[in-house]
C-alpha cells in the first residue's frame, strides 16, 4: 500500500488489505459571493458529471501538493492555501482497487477559471449545487462541508457507477493521522 495512504487508520478489517489508489478533490470557494467552482468533466472517469477538481496523486508529491497541481491543471486557478475537509473511500463492484480521495477546500487562490481539455468550469451557489448532474454520493456528504464538519465517508457502488448499495459517513474532529 502507498505509504501516503491513511487507509490503515480508517479502513475496517475487510478492506484494509485491499489496494488503494490515492486521489484528490478540491473545491474553490468564493466566500465574497457565496459560491463554489465545479467543473464538468469532459473526458475519462466521471465524464459528463460536475465535480470538484482533482485526480491521481503523483508518486513524488504530497497529497496536498497533488490537489494544488490538479486544480491548476484543470481550472487555471492556483491555490495559495488549502484546508482538508474530508476523506472518501469508494468501492466499485468488480474492481479490486479502492479509491482513497482526500477532499480539500480553498478560499485563497489566484487566477481566473478557464476551460481546459479535461474540465469546463462553472460557479454555483455554495448551497445550490446541481446534485442531479454530480456523483450520487456528493449530496450525502456536501451538507457536512456546509456545516464546516470534517468527515470520513465510504461508498459502495454497483458497476453502473450510479447506484450506491451501502454508505458510511462519520463526522470527525480531525483528519490528521
Amino acid at each position: 500500500m502507498d505509504s501516503r495512504s491513511v487507509a490503515k487508520y480508517v479502513e475496517d478489517a475487510e478492506h484494509i488489505n485491499m489496494p488503494h489508489r490515492l486521489f484528490t478533490l478540491i473545491f474553490p470557494i468564493d466566500s465574497a459571493n457565496n459560491r463554489v467552482l465545479l467543473g464538468m468533466k469532459k473526458r475519462g472517469f466521471g465524464k459528463d458529471k460536475y465535480n470538484g477538481f482533482g485526480g491521481k496523486v503523483e508518486p513524488a508529491e504530497s497529497i496536498e501538493s497533488g490537489a494544488i497541481r490538479e486544480l491548476a491543471e484543470e481550472s487555471g486557478l492556483l491555490a495559495k492555501r488549502v484546508d482538508k475537509c474530508g476523506l472518501l473511500f469508494f468501492y466499485f463492484e468488480n474492481d479490486p482497487v479502492a479509491m482513497e480521495v482526500h477532499v480539500y477546500l480553498t478560499k485563497e487562490f489566484t487566477g481566473h477559471a478557464v476551460e481546459t481539455e479535461e474540465m469546463a468550469p462553472k460557479w454555483y451557489p455554495i448551497d445550490g449545487l446541481p446534485f442531479e448532474l454530480m456523483w450520487a454520493d456528493d449530496s450525502r456528504w456536501w451538507p457536512l462541508v456546509l456545516k464546516k464538519q470534517k468527515f470520513t465517508a465510504r461508498f459502495w457502488f454497483l458497476s453502473d457507477m450510479t447506484t450506491i448499495t451501502r454508505e458510511e459517513i462519520v463526522p470527525v474532529e480531525s483528519l490528521e493521522f
